[in-house]
């Protein structure tokens, strides 16, 4: 495999290995057995770091209710992101002209109307409802694996419009929140550090939107509210994110009456992996066949 940096022939070489499958849709793509070896491999190394950390693991659909997009303001400041889904709700009259227009290589997506759920944009959203009401003396920790929809479609192999990340949720009081995300960002450095991946961190913020969107990052970036691993993958100049850790304080507490055991708002924070983004750092750093990696690396993936 290439040392260069280059989107477009990382992505050629991934294919050629089967590690990639192409399809017509942008930021689509298939994952091939040894692809998925490795994303499932990792996580599960992730997990086994965390296991003396008790999170209560929880399982969601990649759907979410349009009312909590909503609520939550993620249609305020990342417009360009969401994923909306529509269906068919006409009779049989407008059934048979929705057919006809298809067969005809017309426009039809106006027979279709908005339904009750969106594609989840991220994996920590349907977490913070289960949180609703009083904490219990030190809060709590969820876990949760989930696929995840942003609308942002690209041939560069690591940013996908369908992808899965591994996150962990802390809900408690401010200065207990803050310290847990301060303490995962070096658990997280030095886990990728040892799989041997040249990872780095650094203060980001999220990509809101429009001209007020750069103030809130502005702003996100001043309060050292988020922080993210980078690790060079297409890019040596600007290396790609696998990693993030965001608190939240209260956006996410005060929409859902998340209290703490006297009363006060809680805050939340998060973290999360990016389990494609993360393989692909291995890949790109170790080569595309994981027979040939490291024996320390492999040992941490294939205990």
């Amino acid at each position: 495999m290439s040392k260069t940096y280059d989107s477009a022939e990382f992505h050629a070489e991934l294919v050629a290995a089967g590690l990639i499958v192409p399809t017509t849709i942008k930021g689509g793509y298939g994952r091939g057995a040894v692809f998925e070896d490795i994303l499932e491999r990792f996580d599960a190394l992730v997990m086994r770091n965390a296991a003396g950390d008790g999170a209560e693991a929880l399982t969601f659909p990649p759907i979410v209710a349009r009312q909590m997009i909503e609520t939550l303001g993620y249609l305020d400041n990342f417009p360009q992101l969401a994923g909306s889904v529509h269906s068919f709700f006409g009779n049989e009259l407008q059934a048979r002209e929705l057919s006809e227009r298809v067969a005809k290589g017309e426009r039809w997506e106006d027979l279709l109307d908005i339904t009750e759920v969106m594609l989840l944009p991220a994996a920590c959203y349907p977490v913070y409802p289960v949180f609703s009401g009083l904490l219990p003396e030190g809060g709590r920790l969820v876990t949760v694996k989930n696929w995840c929809y942003r609308h942002e479609p690209s041939d560069e192999p690591t940013r996908l419009q369908s992808f899965r990340m591994r996150e962990f949720i802390r809900v408690g009081s401010p200065d207990t929140v803050e310290a847990w995300r301060d303490g995962w960002l070096q658990r997280g450095l030095t886990l990728l550090q040892g799989l041997g991946l040249p990872a780095a961190s650094d203060v980001a913020n999220d990509p809101f939107f429009g001209r007020a969107g750069k103030m809130m990052a502005t702003s996100q970036r001043e309060q050292r509210l988020k922080f993210e691993i980078m690790v060079p993958v297409i890019s040596l100049e600007k290396p790609t994110a696998i990693c993030s850790f965001n608190w939240h304080q209260e956006h996410f507490t005060g929409k859902y009456g998340i209290r703490q055991g006297d009363g006060a708002v809680a805050h939340t924070a998060c973290l999360g992996f990016g389990l494609e983004r993360c393989t692909l750092a291995l890949l790109k750093t170790h080569g595309l066949d994981p027979a040939q990696w490291p024996a320390d690396v492999r040992a941490q993936l294939w205990p």
